[in-house]
């Protein structure tokens, strides 16, 4: 018990700390990167932006490719599917149950083909249960032709650049609420005294940033994998449920705040945009590093993700049905991807008993 109850108030407070210091001092100093760097906004949003979102599964992902010969490497790719589900899922539902959102087809519709194509290449990666450097190198190559379309986009649509509005407005949301910056302030100012102001000393807070999230992501994997030999399920499971909807909560909630105000379109692409960012790079950066320190492949434990991955599939399916109805998500389509999620929890937990 005592093991159990100290692995989950460290997974809490790493969660906690983590997006502290991705909201406040990584993604800030990257904003000031990309405007130093002079990137379109929409390339900005969904490339820099976006690692900055996503930094915490990231470095789950690579930490467990890279911890205890990679013995439990199913962790971070859990971590990266079931965030991908839960932002899909969990996220655009309450966005939708808080208000119902009219999304723009110019914008999601090039982003929706883009994830339904990541996911069409997880399944088709992992179904042999091993991964490959020629198949790690076709998710950053897509990826790279993803920014390649965003770049271009701007000269064939012209409100193109909410793309790259979501990712800066999601995080303007999440660092002025009220409560979280009461909360937060004691805590921010000790990571300031290390990585000083965000804007000005902008490289830094990034180099100090991606130090803090290593050591803490580190933690955060590792005490999964202790919670999970303790309550005696597979780590997978916690990595899946617990792993990967703690890094994206906080995203959560500010795209309840951002729903309220009237901007549910900003919510659903923002996590469909870090769908895309999870899956082909989140996965395929650390499955690259691995083979390049002398592996020959990256084995992948299907029997534990292969549901997730196919439920990660039929996401795309329902989302496209649902934005057919006109293009307007409702208040019941968002209860429906609620339900589905918590099913899908339910089914992940009392399959592993």
């Amino acid at each position: 018990m005592f093991i159990i109850v100290i692995s989950l108030l460290i997974i809490i407070i790493s969660v906690y700390l983590l997006s502290i210091i991705t909201d406040e001092y990584f993604i800030i100093s990257l904003d000031a990167i990309a405007k130093r760097l002079r990137l379109p906004h929409n390339v900005a949003g969904a490339s820099l932006m976006a690692m900055g979102s996503s930094a915490p599964e990231l470095a789950i992902a690579i930490f467990a490719l890279f911890t205890a010969g990679g013995a439990h490497s199913d962790v971070g790719i859990g971590t990266i599917v079931g965030s991908a589900i839960f932002n899909i899922l969990v996220i655009t539902g309450v966005s939708a149950v808080v208000n119902p959102a009219h999304i723009s087809w110019k914008v999601i519709a090039r982003d929706i083909l883009m994830y339904a194509l990541g996911v069409v290449i997880l399944l088709a990666t992992i179904y042999d249960g091993r991964v490959t450097m020629a198949e790690a190198v076709i998710y950053l190559a897509l990826y790279a032709f993803y920014l390649l379309i965003l770049y271009k986009w701007d000269a064939y649509v012209k409100d193109a650049d909410v793309v790259g509005m979501v990712e800066e407005t999601i995080r303007q949301e999440r660092c002025c609420t009220d409560l979280y910056h009461r909360v937060t302030t004691a805590i921010s100012n000790g990571i300031g005294f290390l990585a000083g102001d965000a804007r000005r000393s902008y490289l830094r807070a990034f180099f100090v940033s991606i130090v803090f999230v290593a050591i803490i992501s580190y933690a955060l994997a590792e005490s999964a994998v202790r919670f999970a030999e303790a309550i005696h399920v597979p780590a997978v499971v916690v990595a899946i449920t617990v792993l990967a909807a703690g890094t994206s909560v906080p995203d959560m909630f500010a795209s309840i705040v951002v729903a309220k105000q009237g901007r549910g379109d900003m919510a659903v692409a923002n996590a469909v945009g870090s769908n895309i960012f999870d899956i082909l790079v989140g996965l395929g950066l650390p499955w690259i590093l691995a083979m390049a320190m002398g592996s020959q492949a990256i084995a992948v434990d299907t029997a534990g993700l292969m549901s997730s991955v196919l439920l990660l599939f039929g996401t795309v399916i329902l989302l496209f049905v649902f934005l057919l109805t006109k293009l307007n998500l409702s208040r019941w389509e968002g209860w429906t991807l609620l339900g589905v999620y918590a099913a899908y929890v339910a089914y992940i937990w009392l399959g592993s008993a």
